[in-house]
């Protein structure tokens, strides 16, 4: 999906990812980030989001939840987090970094919920009034004040299996009564997911979401609440941020953008640019096809092709179809290829589902390569 923009934007990523495999450095199923590059992409993102007056919390379950890029995403200028679930947070809060949101995609578990909130997060978002008035009880018990993003959903709503939860719309003055019992906990904005969808050509358009979202803020409004902060998630990049700005938005949440692999861009060149590879290596030929090691696989990927070689001479070939009801030991090509040779490929992916090794690349740019570290997907340092 991402193998022919990526060649030519990013010439350098695939050549040092060749050779660091050739090396002997890296070893089959591993995606390689290009530092250099995902600083530049954060750089570009802030400058643009400031401009517009959107407020970003970056995202890391896509390149598998890793702390040290999280941290140098943090100092090239987006200050906080926004995880996808408790176990992010977690990971975040050993790095010692700030969270902007927590709770959006998945909710907090009650007995979290303190430590979560000792530690301090901007925003909580919630899906039930039942978590509301834990949130409330902890904020009095520990005197701390806490702001609220209420999570709406409505039936025509897109929302994808398994991210299912929210408030209803003739639910919300309920939540107006519970937080006007005290000071100390605020409802401060709204948000839904996804609220822009990409429609296979070269558009990312909003989504009914966004209307639902609208609604609800006029509701808090008629019950006396004031939204502030109105949180527009999916697929936020420089094409996506003046539309944030112009349907009334004032937050996003850049994962796929800071890689350069939102569904955007394997159509069009944005600022941003490709800054991940992954790397394989041809295990054995069989009736007439090589098989590579897998482990990285991911269902809506469109993992079609790859580069098969070494340093002096790469090929393409196509990647034969995977069943997703199959584990990827092995993924095929059409062809045959030596066995040992590296396999580069660039896809859609979400890292944090696969079993695949990360490893943090610096100075690919400068032509000074260093592996900064090899992490699991889930952000766990294996070796520096």
């Amino acid at each position: 999906m991402f193998l022919d923009v990526t060649a030519r934007r990013n010439p350098s990523l695939i050549d040092a990812a060749v050779e660091l495999h050739q090396k002997g450095l890296l070893l089959p199923d591993t995606y390689i980030l290009d530092l250099d590059t995902i600083e530049e992409n954060t750089l570009s993102l802030v400058n643009d989001a400031k401009k517009q007056g959107i407020q970003l919390f970056y995202m890391t379950k896509q390149f598998g939840r890793n702390p040290y890029v999280a941290q140098k995403i943090h100092d090239a200028g987006i200050e906080k987090a926004v995880v996808v679930d408790f176990k992010e947070a977690l990971i975040m809060m050993e790095q010692g970094l700030p969270l902007g949101n927590v709770g959006h995609l998945v909710q907090i578990p009650q007995r979290l919920l303190k430590r979560i909130m000792l530690y301090g997060t901007e925003y909580m978002t919630i899906y039930s009034l039942e978590a509301l008035q834990q949130i409330i009880s902890i904020a009095v018990e520990l005197n701390i004040k806490q702001k609220i993003l209420v999570k709406v959903i409505e039936k025509d709503d897109q929302i994808y299996e398994g991210q299912f939860g929210g408030f209803h719309l003739d639910e919300l003055p309920s939540i107006a009564h519970l937080s006007n019992k005290t000071d100390l906990v605020e409802i401060a904005g709204v948000t839904s997911f996804p609220c822009f969808l990409f429609d296979g050509k070269a558009k990312l358009l909003p989504t009914n979401n966004v209307e639902t979202i609208k609604k609800a803020k006029m509701i808090f409004k008629e019950a006396g609440i004031e939204i502030t902060e109105v949180n527009i998630p999916s697929a936020t990049c420089h094409e996506t941020i003046p539309l944030i700005k112009e349907i009334g938005g004032t937050q996003g949440e850049p994962g796929h953008a800071l890689t350069g692999t939102t569904p955007l861009h394997a159509k069009m060149d944005l600022p941003e640019k490709p800054a991940m590879v992954y790397v394989s290596e041809v295990s054995h030929n069989l009736d007439g096809q090589a098989y590579f090691y897998g482990g990285g696989y991911y269902r809506r990927g469109h993992f079609s092709s790859a580069l098969i070689g070494d340093a002096h001479s790469l090929v393409r070939d196509n990647v034969n179809p995977f069943s997703d009801e199959n584990i990827d030991y092995y993924l095929s090509t059409q062809k045959e290829h030596p066995i040992g040779s590296t396999v580069i490929a660039a896809f859609r992916t979400q890292i944090f589902v696969t079993r695949s090794d990360v490893a943090v690349v610096s100075g690919i740019q400068k032509g000074i390569t260093k592996i900064e570290g090899i992490y699991d997907s889930l952000g766990n340092l294996i070796r520096r």
